[in-house]
């Protein structure tokens, strides 16, 4: 894999979405036939051998690496999102987050007992929302859940939060 390709041609947005936060931009890997190729092809690599039978994506920029892996994995797709999004009934977790608080849904029939999940989103800063993802997750009892990042920022961080089980790995870290 091409890391360096991929990391330059990161953007980076100054105080977005507030004044202070240095915001990574991945579109521009997503808009680039090749990076995006190689991401998919690097996620797809950290996980083919696993018997991940769901991707979870969260809200939004989950939702664009997350089906391209779940369709090179032979798995479903479950987005997680932001309350009322969702039409059928769901389960809930809420969050601290680096700017304020949130909470995430996710439709309860999504997981089953039976069910590997990966966890994914676009990048790992404080770690808020994906923990309340795994705690999410958690609640139906799959047979496994790994977590997955495209990029971790490593001076925020962010992993200090999760305990040793949970099998977290980003593809690139900055």
């Amino acid at each position: 894999m091409n890391r360096e390709k991929l990391i330059k041609s990161i953007r980076n947005v100054p105080d977005f979405p507030i004044p202070g936060i240095q915001f990574k931009d991945e579109t521009t890997l997503f808009k680039d036939p090749d990076c995006l190729k190689e991401l998919s092809d690097e996620l797809y690599e950290m996980y083919k051998d696993k018997g991940i039978t769901k991707v979870a994506g969260i809200e939004s920029r989950g939702f664009i690496m997350g089906p391209i892996l779940a369709a090179r994995l032979g798995a479903g797709f479950v987005p997680i999102r932001k309350p009322g999004k969702l039409p059928a009934a769901t389960v809930e977790e809420s969050y601290n987050k680096e700017y304020g608080t949130d909470t995430i849904q996710v439709h309860k029939d999504a997981i089953c007992e039976d069910d590997v999940v990966l966890l994914h989103d676009d990048l790992l800063a404080t770690g808020g929302t994906m923990k309340a993802a795994i705690k999410l997750m958690k609640r139906f009892n799959p047979k496994d859940v790994y977590v997955n990042f495209i990029i971790e920022l490593k001076d925020l961080n962010g992993r200090a939060i999760f305990s040793e089980e949970d099998k977290i790995e980003a593809v690139l870290e900055l």
